[in-house]
C-alpha cells in the first residue's frame, strides 16, 4: 500500500468518526474557524451570531478580530466573515486582545461593544448588522486603569428606553448609557458579588424578570444566573443553567428567544480536543434549547454534547446558497476573497481535501430537483463532488467534476436524479492519485 492510500485510509476512518460524532452528539455549530464568546442577536427573523475568533496557532488567547454568522433555522450557519478587528480602534496599537463583544441595535444603527484586554472597552457603530463598523469616539468608552476588570460587556435596553452596560471579571460593574449609546451618565457602579460569578455577564429581560447569566467560577466554568426585579439589582443567585464540568474549561453565555423557543449559546473545546486530545485556547461555540419554569427560573441543562438542538424549519435549496453555509464542515476553512474590488467582499470555502465534506441539514427538495450548479475555482488537477443524501455514503443523486479554472471562479453543472422530500445534504469531496489536498475552492451552489 503506497503513502497516498495509507493517508486516504486514515483520513476516511477519522472523518467517518467525526461524522458519527457530529450526528450523535450536539457538537459545536461552527467548525471552519475557532470561535468563542457567542453574542446572538435577533433581527428581522434572522439570528446574527457575533463571536470572537481564536487564531489557528493559539495556545493561550490569540484574538485579533470579531466574526459574524447568520441562521434562520439554528443548525445551518452562514459565515459572514470578520466584521470588525483591532485595527478599527486607531488608539490601540497592539495586535492581540479582541475579547468578548456584544452587538445591539437601536434606532437603525448597530453598536458593537468591544473589550481590548488591558485597554478598556471600546465601541463601534454601523448602519447594518454586517458592518462596516467604525469607531465614533476615538477612545475607550470605559477604562478603569487601576485594574484589568474591564472585559466582557453586555448591553441591555429596558422598556423605558434606558440602556445599561454591564461587564467585569472578577467584579461586576454597570453604567447607564445615554441614548446615543456611545457615552454614559453618572458613575460606574460596582455590583455586590453574585454567588458563583466569574465573568461573561449576559443581561436581558423576559416576562417582567431581569436576568444576569454569566460564566460561573473558574475553572472549569459553568453557566450560572441571577434574577432581579430591577436592572440595577439587587441580584438573587438562582443556580446553574449549565453546571461546572471537567468536559470543558471556560464558558460564556448568550441567550435569546427565537421563533417561539429559547436558546443558550456557550463555548467549549470539543472540536479541538476531539482532534488533538489536548488543551489550547482554540474554542468553539455551541448552542442548546433551554426551558423556563412558570416562575421564570430556568431548567438546568446537561452539557452541550448531551443536549439536542432541533432544526426550526426546512432549508430551501432552490436558490443561490453561499457554500460557507453549513451545519457541519470539519476540516474545511473559509476565507475572505475580494475579486470585485474594495467595496464587495466574498467568502469562499477552501482547504478542501479528499474525504472531507459539507453537510447541510434538513434540506427540502419538495417534489424534486433536476439540475445542480456550483461556482468553484481550481488551480491544479481538481477533484469530484459527490452529492449524497443523509450520509457521506448515502444515496448519490449526482456528481460534478471540478477541473482546472486557472484560479478563476467558474460555474459547473450536472443533472440530478431522485432528489425529493426532506434530507440531509452531503457534498463529499474526492481527490485522485495526482492531488488529495486543496482540491478546489467553492463559492455558491443551487438546485433547479
Amino acid at each position: 500500500m503506497n503513502k497516498y492510500h495509507i493517508l486516504t485510509t486514515v483520513a476516511t476512518v477519522f472523518f467517518s468518526f467525526m461524522n458519527s460524532a457530529a450526528q450523535e452528539l450536539n457538537m459545536p455549530i461552527i467548525q471552519t474557524k475557532y470561535t468563542a464568546d457567542p453574542a446572538p442577536m435577533v433581527h428581522n427573523d434572522t439570528i446574527y451570531l457575533y463571536t470572537t475568533h481564536d487564531e489557528n496557532d493559539a495556545e493561550g488567547f490569540h484574538m485579533k478580530d470579531w466574526l459574524l454568522y447568520t441562521s434562520t433555522d439554528m443548525v445551518n450557519w452562514q459565515d459572514r466573515g470578520a466584521v470588525a478587528s483591532l485595527k478599527d480602534f486607531e488608539w490601540y496599537k497592539g495586535n492581540n486582545g479582541a475579547w468578548a463583544e456584544q452587538v445591539i441595535e437601536r434606532d437603525g444603527k448597530w453598536y458593537m461593544y468591544c473589550p481590548i484586554h488591558g485597554h478598556g472597552i471600546g465601541v463601534l457603530v454601523a448602519d447594518s448588522p454586517y458592518g462596516p463598523f467604525k469607531d465614533p469616539i476615538g477612545k475607550p468608552l470605559v477604562w478603569q486603569k487601576e485594574h484589568w476588570d474591564d472585559i466582557d460587556p453586555t448591553v441591555f435596553i429596558d422598556d423605558d428606553g434606558q440602556a445599561y452596560m454591564y461587564w467585569g471579571n472578577p467584579n461586576t460593574y454597570y453604567v447607564k448609557l445615554n441614548k446615543d449609546m456611545i457615552s454614559y451618565s453618572g458613575e460606574i457602579v460596582r455590583i455586590p458579588h453574585i454567588k458563583d460569578y466569574q465573568e461573561g455577564p449576559w443581561c436581558y429581560k423576559r416576562n417582567g424578570h431581569y436576568y444576569m447569566a454569566f460564566a460561573s467560577t473558574c475553572c472549569p466554568e459553568g453557566i450560572g444566573y441571577a434574577m432581579s426585579k430591577s436592572p440595577t439589582g439587587p441580584w438573587e443567585y438562582k443556580g446553574h443553567i449549565m453546571n461546572h464540568t471537567s468536559r470543558t474549561r471556560g464558558n460564556h453565555p448568550g441567550i435569546i428567544d427565537y421563533k417561539g423557543k429559547s436558546y443558550c449559546f456557550g463555548l467549549n473545546y470539543d472540536v479541538f480536543r476531539l482532534e488533538t486530545g489536548r488543551h489550547a485556547e482554540r474554542r468553539s461555540v455551541s448552542a442548546a434549547e433551554m426551558t423556563y419554569n412558570a416562575d421564570g427560573t430556568i431548567q438546568e441543562l446537561p452539557y452541550f454534547l448531551d443536549c439536542k438542538l432541533e432544526q426550526i424549519e426546512p432549508f430551501n435549496p432552490f436558490r443561490k446558497v453561499e457554500a460557507e453555509t453549513m451545519a457541519w464542515g470539519y476540516g474545511l476553512e473559509t476565507v475572505t476573497k475580494n475579486p470585485w474590488g474594495k467595496d464587495r467582499w466574498n467568502q469562499l470555502v477552501t482547504g478542501i481535501d479528499d474525504g472531507e465534506y459539507i453537510m447541510v441539514k434538513g434540506v427540502d427538495f419538495a417534489k424534486g430537483a433536476s439540475v445542480f450548479k456550483i461556482s468553484a475555482s481550481c488551480h491544479l488537477y481538481g477533484g469530484t463532488i459527490e452529492i449524497r443524501l443523509d450520509a457521506t455514503d448515502g444515496k448519490m443523486i449526482g456528481s460534478v467534476n471540478i477541473a482546472n479554472t486557472k484560479s478563476e471562479l467558474k460555474v459547473f453543472e450536472t443533472d440530478i436524479k431522485s432528489a425529493t422530500g426532506l434530507h440531509d445534504l452531503y457534498f463529499v469531496f474526492k481527490g485522485s492519485t495526482k492531488q488529495s489536498k486543496n482540491l478546489f475552492n467553492l463559492d455558491w451552489w443551487e438546485f433547479k
